[in-house]
């Protein structure tokens, strides 16, 4: 039996969870709503600050969630089957810690409660990312910060 003191997090595999705990396991940070370059002949991944053009860069948050992956074709759904070989998905990502057996980090609204704590320990694109239409060219726009991890 499950221990009932614990979050669903540390309880349940993310097969298990139900759409909603899922959906609220997401940070709202959306570092994974940049646009990722890769190095055709390496592999190596560059992230830009340029935001997907669904991006409310000031709410964190998708404008069109429901029909993203239909509107942006190359918008990829994180769901539990696909997360091993996501390996854009920054280190700070609830989806990955979770996936590879770690904590989330105190400022994860389920952990502190407050949604802004992402924000305001500056984790998130706000105030750092730019808007797809205005960007020109990706390669201009390559930043570190959102594989940095946690700073």
């Amino acid at each position: 039996m499950a221990d009932e003191t614990l979050p669903f997090w540390k309880t349940k595999k993310l097969s298990e969870m139900s759409l909603q705990e899922w959906d609220s396991l997401c940070d709202g940070c959306a570092k994974c709503c940049l646009h990722k370059l890769e190095d055709q002949d390496s592999g190596d991944l560059s992230y830009t600050d340029v935001a997907c053009r669904l991006l409310n860069i000031g709410a964190c948050r998708c404008e069109n969630y429901v029909e993203r992956t239909f509107v942006v074709p190359d918008c990829i759904e994180l769901m539990p089957t696909n997360l091993n070989v996501l390996r854009w998905l920054p280190p700070t990502c609830a989806y990955r810690l979770i996936n590879e057996g770690k904590e989330l980090y105190w400022w994860h609204h389920l952990v502190s409660g407050d949604r802004e704590d992402v924000h305001k320990e500056r984790v998130s694109v706000r105030g750092r990312a730019v808007p797809e239409r205005r960007a020109g060219d990706l390669e201009d726009h390559i930043v570190h910060w959102p594989e940095d991890g946690y700073q």
